[in-house]
């Protein structure tokens, strides 16, 4: 008796065409040529063709992309079902964990398309990840990354280490924090809370360099969008306090206010 792995899904069907061979001749479905990764076949892990990252599918169509855009903010994306998905799985785990990153801002209330979800668990907690999710319904990006990819959606997972720092990496006085101290409930979804998001985007902006400046911009957006005071400095780690009072003084002078 044969065996037919896929991960074919009708919820984000499209593919990049050059990836699939079809024989008209043949009832099966097309097979898709890639890599091999992980899937679950009666609770067993098998091998399966790894599926194909939604960076690309978003790459490669245009319209499916902007479909895809659409749904987001309607929380019906593949992003948005990865992450209810993955939330409720690290909880039936009881493995500690919280929202960061571009979910976490849309979260709070800045509503942007990104493509992958950020997630700060602690170092034990991977591992238990690693453990119990690996090759039920989630693959490594490549092999040994930390990183993980939902093999239904195609969406990267990123995870950020407890105790490790942003930006560049190096020691600062801005860590990780502990996901259980950090979180906050968002609609069932546990959520780095406001004052420590704004403080690891600024620790990341001020020493990654030219590639982390986005994280500035993050943080103006978030006090235009969310009308954050002046004075919301006070719940930051003294660190970053003169960068954020920076960002919130150009931003009320600036002339272009409001386009956020």
């Amino acid at each position: 008796m044969g065996l037919l792995l896929t991960n074919a899904r009708t919820e984000y069907p499209r593919r990049d065409s050059s990836l699939i061979t079809a024989d008209p001749t043949n009832p099966l479905p097309p097979v898709i040529k890639m890599d091999f990764g992980m899937c679950v076949v009666d609770n067993t892990r098998v091998s399966t063709p790894a599926v194909i990252p939604y960076e690309k599918q978003l790459d490669n169509d245009p319209d499916w992309a902007l479909m895809e855009g659409s749904l987001h903010f309607e929380e019906k994306s593949a992003v948005q079902t990865t992450l209810r998905n993955i939330c409720k799985r690290l909880q039936d785990l009881e493995i500690p964990y919280v929202l960061a990153g571009g979910m976490a801002m849309y979260r709070h209330g800045y509503r942007r398309f990104t493509e992958d979800v950020d997630l700060l668990v602690t170092r034990e907690g991977l591992r238990n990840i690693h453990d119990q999710l690996e090759g039920l319904g989630y693959v490594h990006v490549f092999k040994g990354s930390k990183k993980l990819r939902d093999t239904n959606t195609g969406v990267q997972i990123d995870f950020l280490i407890t105790g490790d720092f942003p930006g560049d990496g190096k020691p600062s006085p801005v860590p990780f924090p502990d996901p259980i101290a950090a979180g906050i409930d968002i609609d069932g979804i546990r959520v780095v809370a406001l004052p420590r998001l704004i403080e690891l985007k600024l620790a990341s902006g001020l020493t990654g360099g030219a590639a982390r400046l986005k994280d500035f911009s993050d943080v103006v957006a978030l006090i235009e969008t969310l009308k954050l005071p002046r004075d919301f400095d006070t719940n930051l780690n003294e660190y970053v306090r003169p960068k954020f009072l920076e960002l919130w003084d150009g931003l009320h002078a600036s002339p272009l206010r409001g386009e956020y």
